[in-house]
């Protein structure tokens, strides 16, 4: 149905030429707009809606207690399930930081909650299967588990600014509809946030797709050679963008030619490092604590992005 209505949009209503590459461009664009933003929207509010039922305090509570790596793994599987951009995360991450979870579990959901979450994942099962998408997941939570726990090794808390005491506090809702209104609240505002940064995806997506040869493709990648993952990490941090705006354009490379690590890797440090977040990240992080972070996460990125084309071309 949505196809359709790309179709009348583009070629009835505009009457442009179905053959040419401006046409199949919109036709892309006017597409995947409709169907991300639209899923987007359905997901947030069912997820939304489902936590409002968590306690917040009880979580900080059993992280702080936790040893021998369980708390990474919580923390990462707690980013998981929370639709954060790499920014978003960190209001979190102080709070976890400020009720006295140690530094690298805070790290681990930092991290984690960018990579992976529900909305990643229900447009990575369209896009790439469900195996790939598996895979995705699995090696976006190992990615924060092990970040976070290599971080937590090293003692940084000295290079915290300053002590954080904000705490986030747990809402009640006495009924059904107070939840519901939260869900829907929470779907709007969060839309609202990632729209613009999708619709940029999607249009860098949609001229890719239409206009760059796969020959242009294969050329990059092959003069980079074994350094094009990277070089794919170095090019996303500075296209700060959610992951569901990335995973277009990680497709659309995917599709003409780039191996699938290197558009993964690209995909995964767009999302999970960019300048803002180390900008914001600088009101409480000193600088070495933050060029720490950001290195540990790149390598693990970049080591993935390798396992990822070993994996496919195996």
């Amino acid at each position: 149905m949505l196809q359709n209505f790309a179709d009348w949009v583009i070629y009835d209503i505009m009457h442009l030429d179905s053959a040419t590459q401006l046409a199949q461009s919109l036709n892309f664009f006017v597409y995947d707009s409709i169907k991300i933003l639209l899923f987007l929207f359905i997901m947030i509010f069912i997820v939304s809606y489902f936590r409002t039922y968590i306690s917040n305090e009880k979580i900080r509570k059993y992280l702080k207690k936790s040893r021998f790596g369980s708390g990474n793994f919580i923390a990462a599987g707690l980013g998981a399930i929370t639709p954060f951009c790499s920014c978003s995360s960190i209001p979190v991450f102080m709070g976890l930081v400020g009720a006295g979870v140690p530094l690298g579990i805070t790290f681990s959901f930092l991290v984690t909650s960018p990579l992976v979450n529900e909305y990643v994942i229900i447009l990575m099962l369209g896009f790439f299967g469900w195996k790939i998408t598996a895979l995705y997941i699995l090696s976006g939570i190992l990615i924060g588990v092990f970040s976070g726990m290599i971080l937590g090794k090293m003692k940084l808390e000295k290079h915290l600014v300053s002590d954080i005491v904000s705490k986030q506090k747990d809402s009640k809702y006495e009924n059904v509809k107070q939840r519901l209104n939260y869900a829907l609240s929470e779907a709007k505002s969060i839309v609202r946030k990632l729209w613009i940064w999708i619709l940029v995806g999607i249009g860098i997506a949609a001229f890719i797709h239409n206009y760059i040869p796969q020959e242009f493709i294969e050329g990059v990648i092959s003069k980079t050679g074994i350094l094009a993952v990277p070089f794919a990490v170095v090019l996303g941090i500075p296209m700060y963008a959610n992951s569901v705006a990335i995973i277009p354009i990680a497709v659309a490379l995917f599709e003409k030619g780039a191996p699938l690590g290197t558009a993964l890797a690209f995909m995964m440090a767009a999302a999970a490092l960019s300048l803002p977040e180390a900008i914001i990240l600088r009101r409480v992080l000193k600088l070495k604590l933050i060029l720490i972070f950001f290195a540990v996460v790149a390598l693990a990125i970049i080591i993935t992005g390798y396992l990822f084309n070993l994996l496919t071309f195996a």
